[in-house]
């Protein structure tokens, strides 16, 4: 995996806390160029930024992501916030990142939160859970997708978008409905063209607001800290 943080100190002591915990190879990056050059020279399939990686600029590390899930689209992506902020958090879903983690909240549950985004499902804490969830009940359906573009589901391709809404993997969704998970991702590839969505993140909340996946489970997961509704940590 690899770690981008514009403070050099503190981005070296958490590649080499991760590396120490026999779990992770990490690397270390602390801008942009550095980014970019080790995504084009190593095989990582977890990155770990700060939302300020930018020269330090707040909100920085969120204005690389589209440019970095355009290069690597298959790249999983977790966001280090520096404090629980609605807007942030929000915007680094809608950029495409898969799970967005507080400085403030143990290594361990780091160390949890890149397993299970590496495993493909999407982490967020209760809270921050609730910032999405009050996102939806503020603004309607046809402003999460570009509802022109939307092409009827058939009854299989809605299942799946189904299974990804309530947090499952590839692998899981594999194992449930018999599939091989080539499968699931030719499934999900049309899933995406035909809803008008790139991330599995929009694909759930595209799930969510058409009736897909029941709101209240949704609702319980800002009451938990489990893997409830369309979100787990």
């Amino acid at each position: 995996m690899l770690v981008a943080d514009a403070v050099p100190m503190s981005c070296r002591l958490l590649a080499d806390a991760l590396q120490r915990s026999k779990r992770f190879q990490a690397d270390s990056a602390i801008a942009m160029k550095d980014v970019f050059k080790a995504l084009v020279s190593g095989d990582y399939e977890v990155l770990l930024i700060s939302s300020n990686l930018s020269e330090g600029a707040p909100g920085g590390g969120l204005q690389l992501l589209p440019e970095i899930q355009r290069r690597q689209p298959h790249l999983n992506i977790v966001v280090l916030l520096d404090g629980m902020e609605r807007k942030q958090v929000l915007e680094a879903f809608r950029a495409g990142a898969r799970g967005v983690f507080c400085r403030t909240d143990s290594f361990q549950a780091l160390c949890k939160c890149i397993v299970r985004v590496n495993e493909g499902q999407v982490w967020a804490s209760s809270a921050e859970l609730e910032f999405v969830v009050e996102a939806l009940a503020e603004r309607p359906a046809s402003e999460l997708v570009s509802l022109p573009s939307v092409r009827p589901l058939s009854r299989r391709e809605e299942e799946i978008a189904r299974l990804v809404a309530e947090g499952l993997s590839n692998r899981q969704i594999s194992q449930r409905l018999a599939l091989s998970e080539h499968t699931i991702k030719n499934y999900l590839f049309r899933v995406f063209e035909k809803v008008g969505v790139t991330t599995r993140v929009e694909l759930a909340l595209y799930a969510l607001n058409n009736g897909h996946v029941p709101r209240t489970q949704g609702n319980a997961a800002t009451r938990t800290r489990g893997t409830v509704g369309i979100f787990g940590s």
